[in-house]
């Protein structure tokens, strides 16, 4: 097992960028490359079948054991997630609005966003909401991991746009960062995506949750979370960065997502 890893580890110990995971310049969407050979995109580690599951089964203990552990949540993410993948990405080609994320390729992060606009918006509308977020929870766009171990261009494209609007959806949902409010996204993007990882922090997530949160998840969040999920049409069809204008009440009259049914902070 250490064999077949260790030309694996050994590349990602020499990317730099947030311990655990380097950073990809956020400014330049994923393309193929032109001459065919090598990685196929910035930061591609190209891993055989038998690679990818020992990733996946390692990663997967990590990510369990702790779920702050972003950079093994990606890697869970990329090496289970490959059929699924085309199945979003052939929703994303079935819609204009997707189909033209797909073309343009837009990104989210400090460098793309503008934040003075963002907080000359209207109160209420999703571009200050959104701000208000990041504020609030004390998250920023750029920790987002890049794709590393998905061997077609396009769908690593399709798994970073997925992680770069997760906060969207934070948004969308009025979830905050806390373990419960984590746990209610997975069950809404579960749903969603279809994503094995998302299945996986949805179904195990809970095991660290107190007696009471546990009730109020199982009793309230997740037949919310499962109903939005199912109601909303694909939110990676969203192009968002056009949307900052719109109102949040209004773009969540659009999807037919409704108001939680309880106020979670303070539970844990």
């Amino acid at each position: 097992m250490a064999t077949l890893l260790r030309p694996v580890l050994r590349r990602l110990r020499g990317l730099r960028g947030l311990p655990g995971l380097p950073r990809l310049e956020p400014e330049m969407p994923l393309r193929a490359r032109s001459d065919g050979a090598g990685p196929l995109y910035s930061h591609h580690i190209p891993t055989s079948p038998l690679q990818k599951a020992l990733l996946a089964a390692g990663s997967a203990a990590m990510a369990l054991y702790d779920p702050y552990r972003h950079d093994m949540v990606a890697v869970l993410g990329e090496t289970t997630g490959h059929r699924t993948l085309k199945v979003l990405r052939d929703q994303m080609r079935r819609d204009p609005e997707g189909a033209q994320i797909l073309q343009e390729r837009p990104r989210i992060s400090t460098s793309t966003l503008d934040l003075g606009k963002l907080q000359s918006l209207p109160e209420g509308s999703l571009g200050r909401e959104y701000l208000r977020f990041l504020d609030v929870n004390r998250v920023s766009p750029d920790t987002r991991a890049p794709t590393r171990f998905v061997d077609d261009e396009e769908l690593a494209y399709v798994i970073q746009r997925y992680r770069e609007v997760h906060d969207m959806l934070h948004t969308l949902l009025g979830m905050p960062t806390s373990i419960l409010g984590e746990i209610v996204v997975k069950w809404f993007e579960a749903v969603q995506t279809g994503l094995p990882m998302c299945i996986l922090g949805a179904l195990f997530g809970p095991i660290q949750l107190s007696a009471q949160s546990l009730q109020v998840l199982v009793s309230e969040l997740i037949p919310w979370a499962v109903q939005n999920g199912r109601t909303a049409p694909c939110v990676l069809n969203l192009y968002y960065e056009r949307r900052w204008e719109q109102s949040l009440r209004a773009l969540r009259e659009e999807l037919g997502i409704t108001a939680p049914p309880v106020h979670i902070q303070g539970l844990a």
